[in-house]
């Protein structure tokens, strides 16, 4: 008897009773915090994706948690208030994946940009690019602590001079004048973190229901037309409240609704992830971040032993592939060497590359790089049934919380149903009960790592959180082993995010389940074995698995830049 994988039947339960009083379309992080803010209210809601959960926009991000300094020059200072403040809230509901991230920007003037910055602010026009000096930058700083007062998250800034600037970061370009060092956060595995917002939903009980791989595809009298991807079985879903947090596709899928919309202006950006241990230990352990030559500011970081790079602002048509172009990667080599003109970098160097488009506003002649990155909703009916139509517009990951408490503040008006939790300050996921004190993690470690060892018990608390304990129960029910070709990770722990964790495709768990394609860790052998260890809890026979190994490894080479046969005939020489 064949078997059913656990994101088949949870497609196929959608089917069997397909209704809910709200239907969200899009799992990108807004819409997932979204399903978890009602979810904890109780009522009755379903989300669904057209692809694998938190794997478009929300999955293109620069791993930042961040106020959004440069918003400041915009005069968007209610955008920047929320989000210093969902930022220092996220350090402590989700510090295992959100932590302190000290930031350095190198500064080559004292005065430049003073004169052209209150052009900018009044016309929102980037006019001729200038480079935003000390004098500006100081002043923004200090607005920038204003917003965070809530008893120290982060420390507030500090201004160096050349000579100091260079004894701490000796690599940086000798032509600079000053530094400005302030903190935000960084998000080392933004996907994971989804997640974790979404099994937080899903643990609520049977009145949370989730499917990735669910296509809204039309909208009749019964209800939206849902299309599940991997069968192409259609039904429809009748649903109270509709809920449109598709983010740059959030137009296409009106569209598809019967209710045409051009609220979206998305751009694209790009980032490069390098395996350079020189460019690594030149950022001390710290991001930079700077202002290129044409006005676009950019960044260098250390993230999971790589580098990360990015990222451009570029007009983008949503009918065409997402993809970083030679041009970008060219961009930000020069970027690299601007600000560290003594070390080389190349394509050998990259590991990985990827793209996305930002869920921004329709902005016509705006230049990108003053396109609003605050929100709204707009509410429509239905049309060929009674409810309403909530189509969000624009949002960032920073404020998924704020946002999600926001727009479900609004659908429970529209239902008629108090709001009886707040998720302010409620831990997520693996974020509960995180030991915060050494003291702590040396009690975490003694009570979990028994079984597996403090060392395994330690990376799996760093890899999934105080969740990591359910995945110790699992790992020790029956005879484990680590990957002959990672070994790193165990076949009992990708068995258990396969059964957990919704993974319908081999890239699924490549992509989002774990970050082994981030840092440059696979190859064909290792896919190989991946996809052995998945092909029993998801019912692959051996031509099913074959054929995941070969759209996995064609997604990684066009879409990511990841050719492994390239890769693993030149390790075999």
């Amino acid at each position: 008897m064949p078997v059913s994988s656990p994101a088949d039947s949870a497609r196929s339960a959608l089917a069997a009773r397909p209704s809910a009083k709200v239907l969200i379309i899009g799992a990108g992080i807004n819409g997932i915090a979204t399903f978890r803010d009602l979810a904890l209210q109780g009522v009755d809601v379903t989300i669904v994706d057209k692809g694998d959960f938190v794997s478009g926009a929300s999955a293109a991000s620069s791993h930042m948690i961040h106020g959004g300094i440069r918003y400041l020059e915009n005069g968007e200072f209610r955008l920047v208030k929320e989000s210093v403040t969902e930022r220092n809230g996220l350090l402590k509901i989700a510090p295992h994946y959100v932590k302190p991230l000290k930031t350095t920007v190198p500064m080559f003037s004292a005065l430049s940009g003073v004169l052209a910055a209150p052009l900018r602010f009044l016309t929102h026009k980037q006019g001729k690019a200038q480079e935003r000096g000390a004098l500006l930058i100081k002043v923004g700083l200090v607005l920038y602590d204003s917003f965070s007062r809530d008893g120290g998250s982060v420390p507030k800034h500090e201004f160096h001079g050349r000579k100091k600037s260079l004894e701490r970061l000796p690599r940086l370009n000798p032509g600079l004048k000053y530094t400005a060092t302030y903190y935000d956060a960084s998000m080392h595995d933004p996907e994971r973190l989804a997640l974790d917002v979404l099994r937080d939903g899903l643990d609520t009980g049977a009145h949370a229901r989730a499917a990735n791989y669910v296509q809204a595809v039309g909208m009749d009298a019964d209800g939206v037309r849902l299309r599940n991807t991997v069968t192409g079985e259609e039904f429809s879903f009748a649903a109270d409240v509709v809920v449109n947090t598709s983010g740059p596709w959030t137009d296409l899928t009106n569209s598809a609704l019967g209710q045409a919309s051009t609220y979206m202006g998305g751009t694209k950006g790009s980032h490069i992830v390098l395996d350079h241990p020189e460019l690594l230990a030149a950022t001390g352990g710290g991001e930079i971040f700077f202002e290129n030559n044409d006005g676009r500011i950019v960044l260098i970081y250390p993230l999971a032993g790589r580098v990360l790079i990015g990222t451009t602002d570029l007009e983008h048509d949503m009918s065409q592939p997402i993809r970083t172009t030679e041009d970008e990667i060219d961009y930000f080599f020069d970027l690299v060497k601007h600000v560290f003109p003594d070390i080389v970098v190349d394509r050998s160097h990259i590991v990985f590359r990827f793209s996305g488009v930002r869920p921004l506003p329709r902005h016509d002649d705006e230049a990108p790089g003053f396109v609003s990155r605050d929100y709204r909703i707009e509410s429509s009916p239905l049309g060929a049934r009674p409810g309403t139509l909530l189509s969000l517009v624009g949002g960032k990951w920073t404020t998924f919380r704020a946002l999600a408490e926001h727009l479900s503040g609004d659908i429970l008006t529209l239902l008629g149903v108090p709001r009886t939790v707040s998720t302010e300050g409620l831990a997520i996921g693996g974020g509960k009960g995180y030991p915060a004190t050494p003291a702590a993690h040396t009690v975490w470690l003694a009570a979990n790592g028994d079984e597996v060892g403090r060392p395994r018990a330690q990376a799996l608390l760093t890899r999934y959180g105080t969740r990591a304990g359910a995945i110790i129960d699992f790992l020790t029910e029956a005879p484990d082993a680590p990957l002959s070709h990672n070994p790193l990770y165990t076949r009992r722990e990708i068995e258990y995010l396969a059964r957990e964790e919704s993974v319908t495709h081999l890239i699924d768990l490549l992509l989002r389940r774990t970050s082994l394609a981030f840092v440059g860790g696979l190859t064909v052998a290792l896919l190989d074995e991946l996809a052995g260890v998945l092909a029993p809890v998801l019912g692959w026979d051996a031509a099913t698995s074959a054929d995941e190994v070969a759209q996995a490894s064609r997604e990684l080479r066009e879409v990511h830049g990841v050719d492994l046969a390239a890769t693993d005939a030149v390790n075999a020489l």
